[in-house]
């Protein structure tokens, strides 16, 4: 099944599938639902989407379930459909995933693997005057959407350089504002400056002359994070899940030809438009797929989003990582 949906908590909670008694009871053969961004950076998730509609899926012969897919703009949509309990598993930037843990006192969301590192960088707009990170002050930077990775790597480097930011200004503005508008104010000229990922920081580039002012090129962009119900309830399909992650990302580095045609159908689906060849040779180099989860990297974007004011107490991260 291939529906494209931005969810709001509010639509999602009408149609979760909780029994009216309080105790879900998992199908077994229910389907898998599973959601991605329509992001460089979610190559796993691209690939096996577009295998999906092609009636090729990568997912459903190893799990022996079908797949539902599901796409959003960024990282804080994603989570409150799984707090709706309207999605099971999905790509993600960990700093949703971080925050949610956080709020529910590590009784929801689990990091199942890494996905991919890098991808994301701070563009300036070439007009804006900006050369040092003191010339931000008095911008009007975008981020994909409040609370999302990018906006925290975003307000935690400002911070630490000294540049104050509130939700209602500060010394700089920060903006959550979904990619394909952050293009179009950006070309505008009502844009300073955006951190974002790839594809935008290409086309940012490429069509609107944005300068990387910071490249961020070791940061986990993606990790595959599901609902806690997922792994208690389905712990042998999160198995077969981590393993056929595992191998797809794989298959993506061994045949990068087929998988950039794949990539190409897919954000053709999703955003109407295939990049171009040029968008492609620039953007993928800049994703490195890594199915390992670094704890130390976690413990840093914990510290970035106390620093910022999104997590104020945190349990411990054990319970976030299962083990298989």
């Amino acid at each position: 099944m291939n529906r494209r949906h931005f969810l709001s908590l509010t639509t999602l909670g009408l149609g979760g599938s909780v029994v009216s008694c309080g105790k879900k009871i998992a199908d077994p053969k229910a389907p898998l639902r599973f959601g991605h961004f329509p992001n460089i950076t979610h190559l796993q998730g691209l690939v096996a989407h577009q295998l999906s509609r092609q009636g090729k899926g990568w997912f459903e012969p190893r799990l022996g379930v079908p797949v539902e897919w599901f796409t959003y703009n960024a990282g804080p949509s994603a989570v409150e459909a799984v707090f709706a309990r309207s999605l099971d598993v999905t790509y993600i930037g960990p700093s949703p995933v971080l925050n949610a843990y956080g709020k529910s006192k590590g009784t929801e969301m689990r990091i199942l693997a890494g996905a991919a590192t890098g991808g994301s960088a701070l563009l300036v707009h070439p007009k804006a005057g900006i050369n040092t990170p003191a010339d931000f002050k008095g911008k009007r930077i975008a981020t994909p959407q409040l609370g999302n990775t990018q906006d925290v790597q975003l307000r935690a480097w400002l911070a630490d350089h000294g540049i104050k930011v509130t939700t209602t200004g500060g010394d700089a503005i920060v903006l959550p504002t979904q990619n394909p508008d952050q293009l179009a104010l950006f070309v505008k000229g009502e844009l300073d400056a955006v951190w974002t990922v790839e594809p935008w920081v290409t086309r940012l580039e490429q069509e609107a002359g944005a300068k990387i002012f910071v490249e961020d090129k070791g940061t986990f962009a993606t990790v595959l994070a599901s609902s806690a119900a997922f792994v208690k309830e389905r712990g042998e399909l999160a198995k077969k899940l981590v393993a056929a992650h595992a191998e797809l990302t794989q298959w993506i580095k061994d045949h990068p030809a087929e998988a950039r045609e794949l990539i190409k159908a897919e954000l053709k689906e999703l955003t109407t438009k295939a990049p171009g060849d040029a968008l492609l040779d620039k953007a993928l180099p800049r994703v490195v797929l890594n199915t390992e989860v670094s704890r130390a990297g976690l413990d840093e974007m914990v510290a970035a989003a106390q620093k910022v004011g999104f997590l104020k107490d945190i349990p411990p991260l054990e319970s976030l990582l299962p083990k298989f």
